[in-house]
């Protein structure tokens, strides 16, 4: 699957790897960095979707989506990201999503609204989904020159899923991520600790980017 990520923001928190590991399946492994578990809410807007030989369809290829993930280690020892939850806008992707990749996707009421000085995000679980609603606005900054940590949190070029009782992963394809500085002006989320995690504590660390093309493997099961 093919797709485009815009206006795309990285906010992740510090937390105990304790209270993270015992939310994954035993078969992948918690991984951290700096003796901390990170749990990262990113919000963005997903465009051009589209299978390999077909062009994008309108109004379905083009819609918000947001998750809440950690990073781990799966069963050949690959990094990858963990999804407690993908929040989308559109009920057909929402459940094709959970059907072809079985990820935990829940449809919700969403918005991106960037004029290129600052970007707003919002988002409202359907009620038939549960609670979880976020708010957040910032400004992007100039361009930054990742360092270990930044890599860590966001090149990441592997998801990991439960499919039954084994683990599935497809492979993710894209160039580096074209990282910027970015200041929050408003944070309200109620997402993660609906996600699972506990709730985060403090201000967590940002990081913005306008735009990234991204090819998404099939599906394998370990």
């Amino acid at each position: 699957m093919f797709q485009r990520w815009e206006s795309l923001t990285f906010l992740h928190w510090r937390y105990e790897p304790k209270d993270i590991a015992r939310l994954l399946p035993k078969q992948v492994v918690l991984e951290t960095f700096d003796g901390s578990a990170w749990v990262g809410l990113t919000p963005f807007r997903l465009t051009n979707l589209r299978p390999p030989f077909a062009p994008a369809m309108p109004w379905i290829s083009h819609f918000p989506e947001m998750n809440v993930r950690t990073y781990v280690h799966g069963p050949d020892g690959k990094p990858g990201v963990w999804f407690f939850t993908l929040e989308c806008a559109r009920l057909a992707a929402v459940l094709g999503a959970r059907a072809s990749f079985r990820l935990p996707y829940r449809w919700a009421r969403m918005r991106v609204r960037d004029n290129g000085s600052l970007v707003q995000y919002e988002s409202h679980r359907r009620s038939s989904f549960g609670s979880g609603s976020a708010r957040i606005c910032i400004r992007p900054g100039g361009l930054m020159e990742p360092g270990p940590l930044d890599h860590f949190l966001t090149a990441r070029l592997r998801l990991y899923t439960r499919v039954g009782n084994r683990i599935g992963f497809a492979d993710i394809e894209h160039a580096p991520w074209p990282l910027q500085h970015c200041k929050i002006l408003d944070l309200e989320q109620d997402v993660i600790e609906n996600s699972g995690p506990p709730a985060p504590q403090g201000t967590p660390l940002a990081h913005f980017s306008r735009t990234l093309d991204v090819r998404i493997g099939i599906l394998h099961t370990k």
